[in-house]
Order: C-alpha cells, then structure tokens, then sequence
C-alpha cells in the first residue's frame, strides 16, 4: 500500500479507503505536511534489539557506519502556507464539500476530558470534519509550460519487515518536503490462476519470487509518477490475496518513494531510481518483527509464518534480494536506527529539490516585458464582441463605487454571455429532428461531453452561470493560492470530474494577470491526460502579458475573454483592472 505518516499521532495514514464525494471521481494531491524531525522509534515496537555485531554487508562501498560525521548543514524545512478560518469558511460554504487530504480522524489539541456526554459529541462530530492544508506544491514547470525536472525517486530495497517503511517514514519527517509519495511494491503483486489460487490455500506458494509481482504494471506506474502525470495504485487485499475492485487515484508528488523487497529485481524500474537505498537488517530481527506482524496483523498462526518463512522467505533473501545490493548508491547498516545514514540521505534529497526548482512567476513577467508583448496577439484568442450592452456591463462592474449588490448581478450576466460565446467553438455535427408540424429542421448536437473546472476562488463565481447555460454539467475545482514568501502559485486542492481526460473543459477564472495560477491549472489538466486542444481558458478581464504567456506556453488552448487590458503593475494587479474580484463578489477584503 502506500500511506503517509502523520508524526503528530505516530499513526500511518492509509490510503485504501479513497474519499468519496457524491458525483465524479475523487482526486486529491498527495501531500504530507511540514513534519519536524523526531526520533527514530521503531513504530513496529519489536523487543528484539539490534544486533551489535559488525554487518556482514559494512564492505559495500556505499555504506554508512555509525559515527561519521555529516559534511554540511541544510536550512530548515518550506514554509507551511495555510488558510485562514474565514477563508477555509467561505471555500467549504461555496464547493458544498470537505475536501480532507489525509484522514477523517479527529486531531486533538489536548486530552482534557469533557464531563458532558452531549458536549463531547457535538466536539468529536466538528472534528471529523476538519479539513488539512499544508504546504501547497510549487510549480513543477518552466516558464513555457512544460516539465524539465521529474520527481526524484528514490528505491529503498530490503529484506522483509528489515524496516524500509520505517526508514521511509523518517526520510519524510526530516526532510520537511511536502508531496511525497510513498509507493509500496506490496500493492503490485500478480492477479493469480487457479493453479496458483490452489497453491495460496495450501500455504506453498512463494510471494518473495519476482515472478509474484506485475513489474510491468509498477514500471508504467513509476514512469509515470516520476514525470508527474496522474496514476492509479492497485489496492491488494493480504487476506483474499486479490485486488480489490478499486484503484488509489495519485497526482502531485516532487519525491516517489518506492519501498520492496525486489525494488532493485528489475533493470527498468533501477534506471528510473535518482538515489538507491539498500536497508540491511540482521536476520533474526526480520524474523521476529515478520511473526509479529503476520499473526497480530494478518490473523496466521506461528506454524504457518515459521514454515513460509524457511521454505520461501529466507531463500528468496539469499537468491534474489542479497545481490541486489550491489546496485544500491547507499547501504544502511542496522535500518532506521543508523541516524548518521538518514541524515545524509534526507541532506541529498533537499539539494536535489532545490536544484530543481522553478520560479515560474517572475521569469514569465520577465519574458512578458522583454518578448511577449511585442508579438501580435495569438490566433487562439477571442474576445467577446464589445456590443453596447457589453460595454454598459463592463463599466458598471469596472466602477468602484458600484455596490456589492450591483456587482454581482451585472457580472453575471456578462458571465452568462462569455459561457455562451465559449460553447460555439465546441464540435458538432448535423443533427436533424422532427418538428410538431411535421416538417424536419436541420440542426446540429454537440458530439462529445463537456465539464467546468473553476479555480477556487474567484473562478467559483462563474459556477452558477455556466449551471444556467448548460444544464446538469459537471464541476471540478482546484485551489491554488499565491505563497507570500516567494510570490509563487502553489497548488493545495484539486477535484476533477470522472473522465475528464475524454472531455471538453472550460476552465473558469475571473481575472487573468501573469497567468501564473492558469498555466499552473492547465498543467494539471495535461497531467491528467486532457488533449490541450480540448481546453478553453474562460475569463471576464484578463492582461495582455498573461494572454501571451498562456498563448506562448500553450498554443492549442483557447483562450476567451471579455475585455483585454493592456498591462500590469509591479504588484501583478490588471492596469486598469477592476480591483480584487473575489472580494468585490463575497464582500470579503
């Protein structure tokens, strides 16, 4: 499986069980918050202690020994960015859902005991539905829209239950990196026969073989995963030895964790692998923590672990996993225990992601100020005819002494006129239909399907006015919010409708400035497999630098719009604009 782990708690947040929303398919970027460095216990709670001889496997040259000393000192973790109370308020009010990241289990500030029993209800009913929002993910893209640096993947390989979840967790904590993924080999294993069913009932079937694992499946899944695209995870059921019917939908991960025994056993899966971890343990404490597991967690008796074990376990270990060894980068001697080891690895994990980094922002009004605007505005542009009636509707909502009441009203309507404007470039074909005359007309019927996604949370205003031109259309959302240390957009929510990679979507915002939050938002629909020319970018004002750079680094996506201003200021505000128009809207500041 993979999970997360919430260090606070000391629990392991599983992922098995995908949070269901009434209509359309619950997808989320997998995000792990702003951990602090803690110990390195082993949540497995063994008795058995380390052994304190010398490992037979010290002689790797990559392996590290207890007592060398780090070589250099990193800065502390990102920044956790988090929204307010009013505004996480408004979010939940408006999208009519709970978009919870990791688990619906109550987070307690304290342990005080309430002694009224209907006081104590109502308390744990508003807990279960807090809402987590952590540091939200940075661009993963350049200023031209496409993706130069993959997800950086470490392969942590290791003998079964020698610690490699553990020392994965410990990888998270320390790093303080968000959107990390930890991707286990144990949700791959095979759809078996009936021969091999038999097998699995008698207790002889061998699940430490390479050929117990789809690695063709894990291959595609990892590719994928390490470019940044959407994937879907096998759930396998441990009791029923089967997947289950449903799949973990994954997005968003700048770290891939992958943990197995055989993670190394196959040569495409190595070459996807930027650092390769090896997790030695002594026999005897795989041993003991693998009986402890298999009886209190997966309900066998003593006798049937110890005869898997010494017919399948431990020779699968001597033939298939020991001599993959040598394909590690980093050996490490007594598992999570060996603090020295993790440090560097955690050390080499953050210059990688710094390396790596984009400043998406600054670099696209940079190439706005001295490229873009001078090119001529770009075929995939339209703009709403400027009629009178479009005109008196702009300069009422441009006014600012034009009440909230006003505001939202003649916006609105301007909204309706721009959705409509955006349905005559979808493709249609003849259609002819009977009339109550008797007589045929010759029409046309739009040929494929259609979906709204709206960036929250400005672009949510236009979700009542596409619901009045488009009847029953699905709505997705996604939150991106601007972190004010860096100036940078950073995604924190994402709810996509089911399929959208076969469907038309008009992406909604109110206003376009840089262009930053929608190259950001258009990215994401490319990652979840939507053809670009299916996307059409749908605002009320929009800059002209922020239409050639979505122009620029999108060329197939269509942009629609009411009105172009000419520029923007040294605050990335629309010149001349009409003021921030999410607050304007839900009377907000």
């Amino acid at each position: 499986m993979y999970s997360f782990y919430n260090s606070k708690e000391h629990k392991i947040m599983d992922f098995s069980n995908p949070f269901a929303f009434d209509s359309g398919e619950q997808q989320f970027p997998i995000t792990s918050p702003n951990w602090p460095m803690t110990s390195s216990e082993d949540p497995l709670g063994s008795v058995v202690t380390p052994s304190s001889r010398r490992s037979r496997y010290q002689s790797h040259p990559g392996a590290v020994r207890e007592g060398e000393e780090e070589e250099e000192e990193e800065e502390e973790g990102s920044r956790v960015r988090k929204l307010s109370q009013r505004q996480l308020s408004q979010v939940l009010e408006r999208s009519g859902d709970i978009p919870v990241l990791f688990s619906a289990k109550p987070l307690h500030s304290d342990d005080k005991k309430v002694p009224d029993k209907k006081c104590q209800k109502n308390k744990e009913k508003r807990e279960t539905i807090q809402v987590i929002y952590t540091a939200g993910r940075p661009p993963w893209y350049d200023s031209t829209g496409h993706q130069e640096a993959d997800a950086f993947v470490i392969g942590l390989c290791g003998g079964s239950a020698s610690g490699k979840t553990s020392v994965a967790k410990v990888i998270v904590e320390a790093s303080g990196v968000p959107w990390v993924v930890i991707l286990s080999q144990d949700c791959f294993y095979k759809e078996y026969n009936d021969k091999e069913k038999e097998l699995i009932a008698k207790n002889e079937f061998n699940f430490d073989h390479p050929d117990a694992f789809d690695f063709d499946l894990i291959y595609k899944t990892l590719k994928k995963l390490k470019s940044g695209k959407q994937v879907k995870v096998p759930v396998y059921d441990y009791v029923t030895h089967r997947r289950k019917k449903i799949w973990n939908t994954v997005y968003g991960a700048n770290v891939v964790i992958f943990e197995g025994i055989l993670a190394f056993a196959d040569k495409r899966l190595v070459e996807l692998m930027d650092l390769k971890v090896f997790v030695d343990t002594d026999s005897d404490i795989r041993l003991a923590r693998r009986l402890k597991r298999d009886i209190s967690d997966r309900g066998r008796d003593l006798g049937s672990v110890l005869h898997q074990y010494n017919t399948f376990v431990k020779p699968s270990f001597d033939t298939y996993i020991a001599p993959t060894m040598s394909l590690a980068d980093i050996v490490i001697p007594q598992g999570v225990e060996n603090d020295v080891a993790l440090q560097l690895i955690i050390q080499h994990v953050k210059r990688e992601l710094d390396r790596r980094g984009y400043v998406t922002r600054s670099k696209t009004t940079c190439n706005n100020d001295n490229l873009l605007t001078e090119l001529p505005l770009p075929e995939s542009l339209v703009i709403l005819p400027s009629t009178s009636e479009v005109k008196v509707l702009l300069t009422i909502i441009r006014d600012k002494t034009t009440i909230r009441d006003d505001f939202i009203f003649y916006s609105q309507r301007l909204m309706r006129l721009l959705l409509e404007l955006s349905l005559t470039f979808l493709p249609v074909t003849p259609e002819t239909v009977p009339t109550f005359r008797g007589e045929e007309y010759n029409g046309v019927a739009f040929t494929g399907k259609l979906c709204a996604v709206s960036i929250v949370r400005a672009g949510e205003v236009m979700e009542t006015a596409v619901h009045s031109v488009v009847k029953d259309i699905s709505i997705g959302k996604i939150l991106i919010q601007t972190c004010q240390s860096t100036g940078e957009p950073a995604l924190h929510y994402l709810r996509l409708p089911y399929g959208i990679a076969s469907m038309h979507v008009m992406l909604m915002d109110a206003t376009l400035a840089t262009g930053a939050a929608a190259m950001m938002a258009i990215r994401i629909l490319l990652d979840h497999d939507v053809p670009e020319e299916f996307i059409s970018f749908v605002c009320l004002i929009a800059s002209k630098p922020g239409v050639q750079a979505i122009a620029y680094a999108f060329p197939k996506v269509r942009i629609i719009m009411g009105e172009l201003d000419p520029d923007i200021d040294e605050h990335y505000h629309i010149c001349p604009g009409l003021g921030n128009f999410g607050d304007r809207f839900f009377g907000t500041s």
